[in-house]
This record gives structure tokens, C-alpha cells and sequence, in this order.
């Protein structure tokens, strides 16, 4: 990456300077309604003397919230002299997006999390996965990524690390996934993760995890209580905090294959038939789509292809072809 270009995102933090900084990373972006404008996105640095660095971020999709609503707290809240090392917080990863409350950038449609490495000579979106990619994380040694499942998904809260080549670094994911304490606990499988920021740094050796809690467009108090607690768990247990982990029941779950995931293969209204949380068994009907174009047609089952528990489902009332419809994990205990 050092053939190209400087990114064009100037920070108005000093990532070396100790104490806490609210600031902004300034995009240039001129448009009709500013020749000479930017997008502000807002960060927050808390550095306290030498010590481990912790990457935090949310609205990495820009209708998913209870990552934006920890992180923002985090930062005005989060004592200096409580830390050892350094605190990056970014509460809204895609802002054009976050503020749209729309999963992609309504600038470009650009989903952040399939843009990296970016390009800083490239479209809105691709230049903050640059600036990421290039600037904010080699400087971390754990990232935490908050995600649920914005406005067509919905989850059990659980936080998650990827199976990984290097055993050491999966066991060290693991453990930081165990220490944020959610209800759920995922070894997690992606059917798309080209990129991906969760990719991105794990291809640069770095410690990564991320959760799905909820969803639906909105936020829950049970689950924004699990982003507070956990993303301040995460912090402790890497040793940038002081204090003791609040340690709370999880229960493990696994995403073995392809087989975990279902999707629908006509347009129409879908009916639900198994709860988030409860027991799935293989050929199971998960789901039912109605059709809406005309009355007297049988509606399409969506069965479960192995057993397990409903882990996510389709939210919105509608679906289309190809939406996923449910997502099935293992019980690992």
C-alpha cells in the first residue's frame, strides 16, 4: 500500500497525545449544496501512557444502533485515569449512512463493510475503509465491532470471533468474546466475506470480534445494557481498563457450513413459525412465504437443513427472492 496516494481524511485527534480528545475525522466531499465541504465523523481518543490499544467501532451499517449508543456513552464517560494504554472510539463508522439511519451510504450506496481496503482516490465510502484500513488499524491490538441486525434482521444477542488459521489468535478471540459476556456466544461463519473490516483485520494478525444484538431497525434496553457492559468487559479483560470483568452466562454456538443459512425463492409475505432462542430440528419449517399476487396459492416452507436453535430471522413483513429468511447455529455445550 505504499504506492498509494495519501488518504485524504485529516484527523483533528493527536492519537499520541495522553488525556481525552473529542474530534472528528474531516472528508473532504464537495457537492451541490458545499463546493469546498466534508464529512465530520466523530472520534474519540482516551490515551493514558504506554500500554495495549483498543480499536472500538459502530454503525459500521448505518441502521444498527446499540454499538453507536455504547460508544458514544463510552466516550464521554470513560475516565483517563482508568486506562492504561490508548482508546479509539469511532460510535459511527459509515456517518453519511448513520445518519440516513439506511444500512449503505446514501452518497455512494456503498456498504462499508464490503469496501476494504479501500481506496483513498475512490467513492465516499471507499475512502473511510482506506483511512481505517491504513491509519486506524495497525494501531490497534483489538478491535471490537459492534453490529445487530438493522432493518432486515433480527438476532439473539451474541458476540463473535471467526474460526481462524492461527489456533493462538482464535483462542485469544474466544477468549475476548467469552469476557464481553453476552447471553450468546458465536464461532461464527460469514457467506460473504470479501471485504469485510472483520477481513481486514484479521489478514493483518490483529485480535478481532464482533457481535449481532437484535435488530429490526431499532434497539432494545436488554441490549444496549449488553453493549455497555460488554465493550467496558472487553476493555478490562485486554487490560487497557482497571478493573474486574463482569463475567455473565453464555452459552456457546457454533456455524458450521452453508447449511446454517436459508433464503427465500419468491417474493411474498413471510410468516414465522419458530421464535428466536428456541430449538430448531432438521427439516423443520422455519418459515412460510405467502404469496400476495392472488389468493388460493400454497404457501412456500422454508425448512431447516440441520438442527440447532433459530439464531436470526427475517424481520420486515415482506421479503424478496434471495433474502435470507433464517440462520441456524449449534449448541455447543
Amino acid at each position: 500500500m505504499s504506492s498509494l496516494r495519501p488518504s485524504p481524511i485529516t484527523p483533528t485527534v493527536d492519537f499520541d497525545r495522553d488525556g481525552v480528545q473529542h474530534g472528528f475525522l474531516r472528508l473532504p466531499y464537495s457537492r451541490d449544496d458545499s463546493a469546498w465541504g466534508s464529512v465530520m465523523i466523530p472520534i474519540c481518543v482516551i490515551r493514558n501512557g504506554s500500554g495495549p490499544s483498543a480499536l472500538l467501532t459502530g454503525g459500521n451499517h448505518g441502521d444498527e444502533y446499540e454499538g453507536p449508543l455504547a460508544l458514544y456513552d463510552l466516550a464521554r464517560t470513560l475516565d483517563p485515569k482508568q486506562v492504561s494504554g490508548t482508546v479509539i472510539i469511532v460510535p459511527a463508522m459509515n456517518y453519511p449512512a448513520f445518519r440516513a439511519g439506511t444500512r449503505t451510504s446514501p452518497i455512494d450506496k456503498g456498504n462499508l463493510n464490503r469496501s476494504f481496503p479501500g481506496r483513498p482516490d475512490g467513492t465516499v465510502t471507499e475512502k473511510i475503509a482506506d483511512y481505517f484500513q491504513r491509519e486506524l488499524l495497525p494501531r490497534a491490538d483489538i478491535a471490537l465491532d459492534f453490529h445487530s441486525g438493522g432493518k432486515t434482521l433480527d438476532f439473539v444477542p451474541f458476540c463473535a470471533a471467526h474460526i481462524r488459521p492461527d489456533k493462538e489468535l482464535e483462542a485469544k478471540g474466544f477468549a475476548a468474546v467469552e469476557a464481553f459476556s453476552a447471553p450468546w456466544s458465536m464461532k461464527m461463519l460469514e457467506i460473504d466475506a470479501v471485504g469485510m473490516f472483520d477481513t481486514a483485520a484479521e489478514e493483518m494478525g490483529k485480535l478481532f470480534i464482533t457481535t449481532e444484538l437484535g435488530g429490526g431497525g431499532t434497539s432494545r434496553a436488554e441490549t444496549v445494557r449488553i453493549a455497555r457492559r460488554g465493550v467496558l468487559n472487553v476493555l478490562r479483560h485486554a487490560g487497557i481498563v482497571a478493573g474486574a470483568v463482569e463475567m455473565q452466562p453464555t452459552r456457546w454456538l457454533d456455524m458450521p457450513s452453508g447449511d446454517c443459512f436459508s433464503f427465500a425463492e419468491d417474493d411474498g409475505m413471510i410468516e414465522t413459525m419458530i421464535d428466536l432462542g428456541e430449538p430448531v430440528e432438521q427439516g423443520q419449517v422455519l418459515a412460510r412465504i405467502h404469496s400476495i399476487g392472488r389468493t388460493g396459492a400454497a404457501p412456500q416452507e422454508i425448512r431447516a437443513r440441520m438442527s440447532g436453535l433459530l439464531a436470526a430471522r427475517h424481520f420486515p413483513g415482506l421479503v424478496k427472492a434471495g433474502d435470507c429468511t433464517a440462520v441456524v447455529a449449534m449448541l455447543v455445550d
